[in-house]
């Protein structure tokens, strides 16, 4: 099977490759190669390389960022996957999408599964659940893919870090680290979204997917379970949301639950304490 990864050299998009690699035939594609918010030059790449299937993994994703500039926001996380959809429905070709916890507004305080109703809170997942529409009502023969708190070897391109990098540059850098206790989530690396998107692809089926380890925590605990698998000194205190300015509107609960997923016996995410561990002693260590 011939795989375009849309975004190979970003965090996810390069796991993605790694792993792919191994049983498909990839075609890696950055922004030098393809530009998404084109017609014409999706029309074009996908002419020339006649992929089976393609990942897109591409999005603008700084959330304060998108409230000022939400042209640009729907550009790449909704027009340029109306734009991807259109020319993959042509081709009959099959199209990956990866979304966001964020479309939620965490106001059910217990897991989402793919049938609850979206209530995105920011313009940044308002233009991730427009893509997602996109993609699932123009192309038949695709997936939508949600991911939560991912983390990876090679930090976001756009905002230069990820949450473990951030810490380890906080606890370096500062007197002491503060992270809020009140805000939950489940931390994902990029290289188990990445092994389970193979499965996934290897399914043959469509619709909606969450993607994520199993379990919960809030940012602190998060942080916690870095400082103690790596023996960080840098002092390190829980805080509240109400501590810091509310740049931007996020849900206080975004945990997802992979019911698709187990539905389809595809599920092979780990519990997310074991999947930090092995990340952090594997890459740090």
């Amino acid at each position: 099977m011939k795989i375009a990864v849309i975004g190979s050299n970003g965090q996810l998009g390069s796991d993605l490759c790694s792993v792919l690699s191994h049983k498909h035939e990839v075609l890696e594609l950055t922004h030098a190669d393809i530009e998404i918010s084109d017609v014409d030059s999706i029309n074009q790449v996908v002419s020339s390389t006649r992929p089976d299937i393609i990942l897109n993994t591409a999005a603008y994703h700084v959330v304060p960022e998108a409230e000022n500039y939400p042209q640009k926001a729907f550009s790449l996380n909704a027009i340029s996957a109306l734009n991807l959809a259109r020319v993959c429905q042509d081709k009959k070709i099959r199209l990956l999408h990866y979304s966001t916890d964020y479309v939620f507004d965490g106001l059910k305080n217990a897991p989402y599964v793919e049938t609850d109703r979206p209530n995105p809170l920011n313009v940044y997942a308002v233009s991730k659940l427009a893509g997602e529409q996109f993609v699932l009502n123009y192309c038949e023969r695709s997936m939508v893919v949600r991911v939560s708190g991912i983390y990876g070897k090679i930090a976001s391109r756009a905002k230069g870090n990820n949450f473990v990098s951030m810490m380890l540059k906080l606890a370096k850098e500062k007197p002491e680290v503060r992270v809020v206790n009140d805000e939950f989530l489940t931390p994902t690396p990029t290289l188990a979204i990445a092994k389970n998107t193979a499965a996934l692809i290897e399914a043959d089926t469509r619709g909606l997917f969450h993607m994520s380890c199993s379990g919960e925590v809030s940012w602190y605990e998060f942080a916690r379970h870095i400082w103690d698998v790596l023996g960080l000194d840098t002092p390190l205190f829980p805080a509240s949301v109400k501590d810091f300015p509310a740049v931007v509107k996020r849900p206080y609960y975004s945990v997802l639950e992979n019911k698709a997923l187990k539905d389809l016996s595809v599920y092979e995410m780990p519990e997310w304490r074991e999947a930090l561990t092995q990340f952090l002693l594997t890459t740090y260590k």
